[in-house]
């Protein structure tokens, strides 16, 4: 087997081509669910020529198979944060030390070096669970910056440290934490990006982004307020510094689907289900069909609205469940 492209070393089209390209010819030989899945669709790898060809995996098989093609045992297997009743999705991480490069870049990237920030975790949920992503990555950047740190439910303790930390701040949280924050206290917060991960995960009522963002800029005293995507499925992540408009590092890409038709590409603003290609997901799968529904832009943003409505879907995206 040729030696993987570095994929941080991405710095055009041309070369996210050649890594996609041969990230899926690896894969489509080495990942059974996924070799399966193009068995089953009727996709012969080798006939596959360009990248916007390739076949993206339908994202419930993170439940139900191990979607894995690592010579040897995965040294961490992150888990999706599920309520009770629900299957969890299992991730095989063969190497935390990907997973560490994959987020430090991609942080640097929209933020720059962590170490100028102190960054504060408001995830009380996430916190008291193992095989969460999300909380391995915020501990591993709270060392880099090295102030901050987990707050789980503990308001007070969290305003009055951020209130005494003379760095800019970054305060990170899941959706209904960041609400009750907002409800109980409505700090005005001083030099700090808010950043929201997403999820109420059932604590409180689902409202849209635009409502959500509103309340939480009110409470906080700032403008916009910035996000983090990504899921247990994928090694990378996208931001948003506002109005739900999310970019990737260079080695990511997003693309709409007709709902109806995971092979029917969709034109630049287009409502429909979300594919995401992370070249991080190098012992998986790289190439994921979600269950989001948005719209990618020409410039390759993408903005989040909601799930897809299973009532809604019909034909070959049920091919495999």
């Amino acid at each position: 087997m040729n030696t993987p492209i570095d994929i941080f070393r991405i710095a055009s089209e041309a070369d996210f081509e050649a890594a996609a390209l041969e990230t899926f010819r690896r894969q489509a030989a080495t990942c059974p669910p996924y070799r399966e899945y193009l068995g089953l669709v009727g996709i012969r790898p080798e006939r596959v020529r360009r990248a916007a060809e390739i076949p993206h995996l339908p994202i419930g098989l993170f439940k139900t198979h191990e979607v894995y093609c690592g010579d040897a045992a995965p040294e961490a297997v992150f888990t999706s944060s599920a309520t009770t009743g629900m299957t969890q999705a299992r991730h095989p991480m063969r190497s935390l030390a990907l997973y560490e490069q994959a987020f430090r870049a991609s942080f640097a990237a929209f933020y720059g070096t962590p170490a100028r920030w102190s960054l504060y975790a408001l995830l009380p949920n996430y916190l008291r669970r193992k095989g969460s992503s999300l909380v391995y990555m915020a501990d591993r950047l709270i060392a880099d910056c090295g102030s901050g740190g987990f707050y789980l439910d503990d308001h007070e303790a969290l305003l009055r440290d951020m209130a005494a930390d003379p760095k800019p701040k970054i305060l990170l949280g899941v959706s209904y934490a960041l609400w009750d924050l907002a409800e109980q206290h409505a700090p005005r917060l001083r030099d700090t990006i808010v950043m929201e991960t997403g999820g109420m995960k059932g604590q409180r009522e689902e409202l849209a982004k635009e409502e959500f963002h509103r309340i939480l800029c009110r409470a906080f005293g700032v403008e916009a307020i910035h996000s983090e995507y990504g899921m247990a499925e994928l090694t990378s992540q996208a931001y948003s510094a506002g109005g739900n408009r999310f970019r990737c590092p260079a080695w990511m890409r997003v693309a709409a689907r007709d709902v109806n038709d995971p092979f029917d590409r969709l034109g630049a603003g287009q409502r429909g289900g979300l594919d995401i290609t992370d070249l991080a997901n190098r012992w998986s799968c790289a190439f994921i069909q979600t269950d989001d529904a948005g719209r990618v832009f020409a410039d390759g943003s993408f903005e989040i609205e909601g799930r897809i409505d299973r009532a809604d879907i019909r034909g070959c995206n049920l091919l495999v469940q």
